[in-house]
């Protein structure tokens, strides 16, 4: 079992920014494996917001949060990071954090993660 702890989250203004942090105690593959970010906003599917992957670290965006959102990793915390900045409303969702084994290539839907966070809310609101 894959043990994931999310934090973070809130209520801001639009263009404002927040950090969200997914630990998994003791996980040392956090670091060679995946972990992806997803949210799922009221009456809408779960759907991939970014990924971090391999012990290059390297990362993928959604089109929606590209530019806006950077993806990071703590390897001796064993903690993904995903700062948000220049928020928008319809960035509003709870926000996933999740796991998979193996890094060889991207994935992106829910199916393709095995283990999941509890989900923390974002809401961007004036």
């Amino acid at each position: 079992q894959v043990q994931l702890v999310q934090s973070g989250g809130g209520l801001v203004q639009p263009g404002g920014s927040l950090r969200l942090s997914c630990e998994a105690p003791g996980r040392a593959s956090i670091v060679t494996d995946t972990v992806a970010w997803f949210r799922q906003a009221p009456g809408s599917q779960r759907e991939f917001v970014s990924a971090i992957r391999g012990r290059a670290g390297s990362t993928d965006y959604a089109d929606s949060v590209k530019g806006r959102f950077t993806v990071s990793r703590d390897n001796a915390k064993s903690t993904v990071y995903l700062q948000m900045n220049s928020l928008k409303p319809e960035d509003t969702a709870v926000y996933y954090c999740s796991f998979r084994w193996g890094s060889g290539r991207f994935y992106s839907t829910t199916e393709d993660y095995a283990y999941w966070g509890k989900g923390t809310q974002v809401t961007v609101s004036s």
